[in-house]
């Protein structure tokens, strides 16, 4: 291999090891699975690496990441939605109704993420969990920074009638403030 393929083949590696298991952790935060996340931040850094010249020429190559990683994490879902639609049309008796969420598994900080739509969600983890500023969430979903004030207030008020009021630190909101851990 010449001097500047291994060049950009070690900066990729070195980007690599230095992202991979932030870009699994936001995955698992928007998923809620942890295999799926691992390999949800393996494809996305494949496809870095595919597009390393693209990426590398990028304002932030992790904001760049982040962005492939909420992509397919959407794809994903979509996917997920449709084929659990499919399967309960397939099951569901003729005038039965479709059951309704359970309200006991809506307790938890990560399953009252999962009912938020997508953007709301990935900005609230962003902002909350990752810590990352306005101006990076925006870059990192490739929107405004207004789009990121409002989906993350928003997010967060959906959180509210979610979870219900503040409690002390033992509370989901203290989780949330703490940032959602691994």
């Amino acid at each position: 291999m010449d001097g500047p393929a291994k060049l950009e083949e070690e900066a990729f590696r070195a980007f690599f090891e230095r992202h991979h298991a932030e870009l699994a952790r936001f995955a698992w935060l928007l998923i809620g699975e942890r295999t799926a996340a691992e390999d949800l931040a393996s494809d996305a850094m494949l496809a870095v690496w595919r597009q390393w010249d693209q990426a590398r020429r990028a304002r932030s190559q992790i904001a760049y990441a982040r962005g492939i990683v909420a992509n397919l994490a959407k794809s994903r879902i979509r996917a997920a939605v449709r084929e659990r639609r499919r399967n309960t049309l397939f099951w569901q008796r003729p005038g039965e109704a479709a059951d309704g969420p359970d309200a006991a598994a809506m307790v938890d900080v990560r399953a009252a993420l999962a009912m938020l739509p997508l953007r709301r969600r990935a900005c609230v983890i962003l902002r909350h969990s990752l810590d990352l500023s306005e101006r990076e969430t925006a870059e990192a979903l490739g929107v405004s920074i207004g789009t990121v004030k409002s989906q993350t207030s928003r997010g967060l008020a959906d959180l509210r009638r979610i979870l219900g009021p503040q409690g002390g630190e033992g509370s989901a909101w203290a989780a949330i403030r703490n940032g959602v851990q691994w």
